[in-house]
């Protein structure tokens, strides 16, 4: 299993929209960076993913899992942009914010950290964990 973070404007699409699809879950579309189509296109079923709300927020919410592999966006006809279906697992506990994460020097090297625009971005087996801990989460 690969970990990965979502990011979403929650005005946009937020945890609570999430979490109301259900087993369904939700396409994660509107993505238009190669960087973050890519990454998506290396997603397997049942990866797991932080669910990071932007902007004013900025923490990690809850967890997603993968539940249907690349395929292509349908907010759009060009043939270039792909998306994965997510549902949501559970809520953290306790939120882990930026601030939070960047005050953890065992974080330093996170993609979050180092490139905080990137939308779809990889998580490391070990930042994973960490994040975990510090949000209370276990599933």
């Amino acid at each position: 299993m690969r970990y990965w973070l979502f990011k979403s404007e929650p005005n946009t699409w937020s945890w609570d929209q999430q979490v109301a699809r259900g087993e369904a879950g939700e396409q994660w579309d509107g993505v238009r960076n190669y960087q973050a189509r890519n990454n998506m296109r290396e997603m397997q079923l049942g990866d797991r993913g932080f669910f990071y709300h932007s902007l004013s927020e900025k923490a990690v919410v809850g967890v997603v899992e993968v539940s249907a592999l690349a395929h292509p966006d349908s907010t759009t006809d060009d043939p270039r942009w792909d998306c994965v279906d997510i549902k949501a697992v559970g809520p953290f506990a306790t939120p882990v914010t930026l601030a939070d994460i960047k005050a953890d020097p065992r974080l330093s090297d996170m993609v979050l950290v180092k490139n905080s625009r990137l939308s779809v971005q990889p998580v490391t087996q070990a930042e994973w964990d960490i994040i975990c801990a510090m949000g209370d989460f276990s599933a």
